[in-house]
């Protein structure tokens, strides 16, 4: 059965938030909303949606970051009985139009991860986007593969049963370096991928939170604790790609 929902981390966002929400109604697709510790303001325009029908809210009381929010998210969804998740940011930097392809993509391989890798437009910062290529390599390495085409992007539907497995089962970063980090572990576990591209828009309400030097170190650390991962799981990886 497949039977998808969004899942969309909040910090901040009260003024993008509904437009994407609404989006997501038109479509028929219900949302859970993460609260990630949000302001008054924000919050209470969370509240005032969760009171509209197939919109659900969970709320942190202390601020987790991106992943800590996206992996409260899905193990909400799991809860909920839905069976994928589509991450979406609340900033609306995520381009919409795209939902009925990566839905129907999903459908299609109800157990494969579908990803989504960016096509910016002149929005995009310069600094984040050079990043971005080393993250890129990091990626390759540690994932022993070229066929992760981008490991931040978080547009992605995930298929809960798997995901919601590695989340109970490995310390992931709850940051701006779960994105990456949530693949390479996949990766290791052979878990089927796939890609399709899609816009990305730096955001509708001029807010991200994304922190340059510190999300950087983060991102660097936690590419050093990937790659001594590999190092140690080398041959359980191997053999389990030569098998499947």
């Amino acid at each position: 059965m497949h039977k998808p929902c969004a899942v969309i981390p909040v910090y901040n966002h009260e003024h993008a938030l509904p437009l994407v929400v609404a989006a997501l109604h038109r479509e028929g697709l219900p949302c859970v909303l993460v609260d990630d510790a949000s302001s008054a303001a924000c919050a209470a325009v969370m509240d005032q949606l969760a009171e509209q029908p197939d919109t659900y809210l969970v709320r942190l009381t202390e601020n987790q970051g991106k992943g800590g929010a996206v992996m409260a998210g899905l193990r909400e969804a799991a809860r909920l009985g839905f069976s994928h998740a589509l991450q979406v940011d609340a900033d609306g930097q995520h381009d919409l139009n795209d939902l009925a392809s990566f839905l129907a993509e999903s459908q299609k391989h109800p157990r494969a991860l579908i990803c989504g890798y960016p096509v910016y437009d002149d929005s995009v910062p310069k600094s984040r986007l050079y990043a971005r290529y080393l993250t890129h390599i990091w990626v390759w390495i540690n994932s022993l593969s070229l066929s992760i085409r981008d490991g931040m992007c978080g547009f992605r539907v995930y298929p809960l049963d798997a995901s919601v497995a590695l989340i109970n089962s490995a310390n992931l970063g709850k940051r701006m370096d779960f994105d990456p980090e949530f693949l390479v572990r996949m990766a290791w576990r052979n878990q089927p991928m796939r890609w399709l591209p899609t816009e990305v828009h730096y955001p509708l309400d001029g807010l991200s939170h994304f922190r340059l030097w510190h999300d950087n170190a983060l991102i660097s650390k936690m590419h050093a604790k990937l790659f001594f991962g590999m190092l140690l799981r080398l041959p359980a990886i191997l053999w389990r790609r030569w098998r499947g």
